[in-house]
């Protein structure tokens, strides 16, 4: 009984505990909804307040633009009636313009009808005046314009070649004067030795009884020093002397001297020979160092290697054209620094670049290069400056010049190599240029004879006067000289003459 009456109270508990939360949550619900309405109604304020704002807003702003629009507009209808009144005004000037326009073609359409009646009278009576002048003259219009052309040509050209020959007659006297003065000048300041070598030398004997000595038994000592020094022997008729022949003059003096030191000794056996040929072959050696140390000294030249120096010195021994080699390399080296400091040049490398300008010579070399190239090549291996190179190279034009010095360098060697008594030449070449010389002038047309004179210094032709005029004959001689220039090779200058003259001959009878 007690237990469901305990049942009954829990249940109704329970009833009761539902009732009372089931009364909270619907006065929850009653509180939550009036909350809910009066936030509502108050979004609902505060919206309408804010529309009411921006309502306000937006107003004043359309205002505002509205403002800004009208302002505009005023401005642009004000700047497009000025723009209207500029129109109308230049469209009155136009106006007013075509109207003179008119006015003036009206007036040129009147002068061109007159000018063209004018004109037509004036060819009315310039047809009238030819007619009368070929008439009078024999002439036709065309044939009078082509004489009255050529006559004017020729006026032309005979005043031009006058003019010509005058400029080139004053640059030409102001150039000689110049240069006569430079040359004169350093003619006086330079005096230099010439000496003369050739291929074979002789040494004088004490008695023709040496000669067997020299030979020795079965010839073994004549070989025995052509074999050391690399030389011929030569054992002839001639009285009292032997002659050494050798193109290479280094080695023939090496022979020469070690068989004068033979004779003068009276030793002459293999042994002997060897010893002396050993001997003179290192004395040569030494003097052909000091040979090339004097030259760098005399002219004052420094920073020489040594192996340049030896190669310089060789040229002690050699010689071109009878001339020797290193006595021209520095007599050129002194040309070429007078004339340096006469015109302003670089006098160091002028000088430097002269006496170098021959060094191929002197290099012991199987290239079959001439002695420019071979030059060039070994300053390039001294480390020489490459200005001076290039006037090695350009000393006979084989290159260009780049430099003053190096066209120094030329002025210089053809003045040692030309100068009197400076080279000898052989009669078949001095003939065969003299004949070269007359055979060019006598290829051009109107050339009547020709004569080379003074040693080929000098070439005088005669000209026909009817085939070729005082014009004519100066363009001759230039053409002329230009070829001899391109096609022969001489020392110094030659000097072309042309003679014209009438000769009008009669005889008395």
């Amino acid at each position: 009984m007690e237990f469901i009456i305990g049942i009954i109270c829990t249940l109704a508990g329970i009833f009761l505990g539902w009732i009372i939360r089931w009364l909270y949550a619907r006065f929850q619900l009653t509180s939550s909804e009036q909350k809910a309405k009066r936030i509502i109604q108050e979004a609902q304020k505060e919206a309408e307040t804010r529309k009411r704002e921006v309502l306000l807003e937006t107003k004043d702003q359309l205002i505002k633009e509205k403002n800004q629009l009208e302002r505009e507009t005023r401005e642009r209808r004000n700047e497009l009636q000025r723009m209207e009144r500029r129109l109308i005004h230049k469209e009155e000037n136009l106006e007013r313009k075509v109207a003179q326009m008119e006015k003036q073609e009206r007036a040129i359409t009147n002068r061109e009808r007159d000018l063209s009646d004018k004109e037509t009278e004036i060819d009315e009576k310039q047809e009238k005046w030819r007619r009368e002048l070929e008439r009078i003259s024999g002439f036709s219009a065309e044939e009078a314009k082509k004489v009255l052309i050529q006559s004017l040509e020729n006026e032309a050209r005979h005043d031009a070649q006058v003019l010509l020959n005058r400029i080139e007659q004053e640059a030409q006297l102001a150039g000689e004067k110049k240069a006569r003065e430079i040359i004169v000048s350093i003619i006086q300041r330079i005096a230099t030795d010439t000496t003369s070598e050739i291929a074979v030398t002789s040494v004088s004997l004490p008695n023709d009884e040496m000669k067997g000595r020299i030979i020795g038994r079965e010839g073994r000592n004549i070989r025995t020093l052509e074999t050391l020094s690399g030389v011929d022997v030569i054992i002839d008729d001639t009285p009292e002397a032997v002659v050494i022949s050798c193109f290479d003059p280094i080695r023939k003096e090496i022979a020469k001297v070690s068989l004068e030191r033979l004779i003068s000794d009276g030793r002459i056996h293999p042994a002997r020979i060897e010893e002396v040929v050993q001997k003179v072959t290192k004395e040569v050696g030494q003097k052909i160092y000091e040979e090339g140390e004097k030259v760098l000294f005399e002219l004052g030249i420094h920073n020489f290697r040594p192996e340049g120096i030896r190669v310089l010195g060789r040229l002690y021994f050699r010689s071109s054209y009878g001339q020797n080699v290193l006595q021209h390399s520095k007599e050129v080296a002194i040309l070429a620094g007078l004339i340096a400091s006469e015109i302003g040049a670089d006098v160091e490398l002028a000088k430097r670049a002269a006496l170098l300008h021959d060094i191929g010579k002197g290099v012991e070399t199987e290239s079959e290069g001439n002695h420019a190239e071979v030059g060039m090549e070994q300053a390039r291996k001294l480390g020489e400056d490459p200005r001076v190179i290039n006037a090695i190279g350009s000393h006979h034009n084989d290159i260009e010049p780049t430099t003053l010095e190096a066209i120094l360098v030329q002025i210089a060697d053809a003045i040692s190599a030309s100068r009197p008594g400076a080279r000898r030449e052989t009669l078949d070449n001095y003939l065969k240029r003299l004949e070269n010389l007359e055979k060019i002038a006598n290829d051009f047309e109107g050339v009547e004879k020709s004569y080379a004179i003074q040693a080929g210094r000098e070439l005088r032709i005669i000209v026909n006067n009817e085939s070729v005029n005082d014009s004519e004959a100066k363009e001759l001689a230039k053409k002329i000289a230009k070829r001899i220039e391109d096609e022969l090779k001489y020392p110094g200058r030659i000097k072309v003459t042309i003679i014209r003259e009438t000769r009008i001959l009669e005889y008395a009878r």
